[in-house]
């Protein structure tokens, strides 16, 4: 089936708009952290893009007003990690505000450059930000890919019509 989109009464671009159409875009689902003054940072990112095969280069979003946002302000390295869809109850507690997220049940360890390594992840990198691109409010971190590890088990989270889900066959 074939759906003619409504031409005669599109909507006005806002926050709204921007909302429900993204809702519908299926996205994978990571965990950025890094090392702040006051310990491990980090927070669930569906924003994360491949930008650059030479050099390895990604990017992600986030808010002015994340609570993670002073550490990424002032990281030189980020760690980035893909997870499965064993995974759910991970992503929500990054993604909740005022979450101990580094407390248990969450499992890492110090990586290279200080970074903070998730336990069990599909995929993580380690990550030099090389800039900080004001986009409205939010910034866009664009960071080259140091070092890493592709090969966990499992199959990928997504995040679709706001929660969290998995592949289907």
């Amino acid at each position: 089936m074939t759906a003619t989109p409504d031409l005669g009464a599109p909507r006005l671009a806002s926050p709204d708009l921007l909302r429900s159409v993204f809702r519908r875009h299926a996205a994978g689902v990571a965990v950025i952290t890094a090392y702040g003054e006051s310990g491990p940072v980090g927070f669930t990112a569906t924003s994360l893009s491949s930008v650059s095969a030479e050099p390895p280069m990604l990017s992600f979003g986030i808010g002015v007003g994340a609570s993670s946002w002073p550490a990424i302000s002032g990281a030189d390295y980020v760690g980035v990690h893909i997870l499965g869809e064993h995974q759910q109850a991970l992503a929500a507690t990054f993604a909740r505000s005022g979450a101990d997220r580094f407390g248990a049940p969450t499992v890492w360890r110090e990586g290279p450059e200080g970074v903070p390594v998730l336990d069990d992840v599909l995929a993580w990198l380690v990550c030099r930000v090389v800039a900080r691109v004001p986009a409205g409010d939010h910034r866009i971190v664009l960071a080259e890919v140091v070092l890493g590890d592709p090969e966990g088990a499992g199959r990928p989270l997504l995040y679709h019509q706001g929660r969290f889900t998995a592949l289907r066959d």
